[in-house]
């Protein structure tokens, strides 16, 4: 097969243009962070409620009450989880919280939205309200968390990139490693994973996160840790986005990246990781 330049361009250009973006969002400060997990948690919902629509049909029918309620309901958590560390000019004399905001807007949400189900709604249906409830956890949740861990401290940034390169690590790793000794398949959900690959990414990813933190002082236990959650999880989360896009019958969740799928696509791992790495961190201070 003759190498597709156009192809190769399209990807590159994408990548590079994601990976600026990314960094920008990143390292420039907490509110940069915000703002670009605040678009990625609405890009992730719109993808999440389009893929439950293709299996669940009745889901194409909620109302925009629901739809867009669900998904602002989600932010905040974002804004919640800011806690005292995001403050937004004076008003009326005094700073304004992003977390007194998140925390009070989402009990007006929680107290408008069913009414407005009941009264916009020609028929409730359980099973609707359930795949937004997980919808909430699996995107709105896990990006919420993420905003904790970066608005801990000033140097916050560490743990979601310990994260982020965590399980970048372990894709590169496992790919590397299954291309070249995998033989057993490691779920028929993703057929190209072995276990072979899989706990050889787990592997390398824990090694050279600890040998990264010891060159930039960072805790190599911690990170070594951070590392193997983030792989495992992450893993588990990459099978979960599978298995949604194979119920859909698609193949990316969506076109957002040309030649790199959607957001779910590129953040399936980091949302499953996030939780359980919070939790680790949080039981370690």
């Amino acid at each position: 097969m003759a190498f597709n330049w156009k192809t190769f361009w399209t990807r590159a250009t994408t990548a590079l243009i994601f990976v600026a973006v990314m960094c920008i969002g990143l390292l420039w400060n907490q509110w940069s962070f915000l703002i670009l997990f605040s678009v990625i948690h609405f890009g992730c919902w719109i993808e999440y409620q389009r893929l439950v629509s293709r299996f669940v049909p009745s889901y194409s029918g909620i109302t925009p009450f629901h739809r867009y309620g669900v998904m602002i309901a989600g932010w905040c958590f974002l804004l919640y989880f800011t806690g005292g560390a995001a403050r937004t000019g004076n008003f009326t004399g005094g700073e304004f919280s992003l977390h007194a905001m998140g925390w009070w807007l989402g009990l007006l949400f929680l107290f408008v939205l069913p009414i407005m189900e009941l009264l916009f709604s020609r028929s409730i249906e359980l099973k609707n309200i359930l795949y937004s409830g997980l919808g909430l956890v699996y995107i709105s949740l896990s990006w919420g968390l993420l905003i904790s861990l970066r608005m801990r401290h000033d140097n916050g940034f560490y743990l979601p990139l310990a994260i982020i390169f965590s399980i970048w690590i372990n894709d590169t790793m496992a790919y590397l490693v299954g291309s070249a000794i995998g033989k057993t398949p490691l779920t028929k959900i993703s057929p190209k994973k072995t276990w072979e690959g899989t706990l050889g990414g787990i592997i390398l990813a824990v090694g050279a996160m600890a040998l990264l933190a010891h060159f930039t002082g960072f805790s190599p236990q911690q990170a070594a840790i951070i590392a193997a959650i983030s792989s495992v999880a992450g893993t588990f989360g990459d099978i979960l986005e599978s298995k949604m896009k194979r119920l859909a019958g698609v193949k990316d969740s969506g076109h957002i990246m040309p030649g790199h799928g959607g957001f779910l696509d590129r953040f399936d791992s980091l949302l499953f990781a996030t939780p359980f790495v919070w939790l680790y961190v949080m039981a370690a201070t």
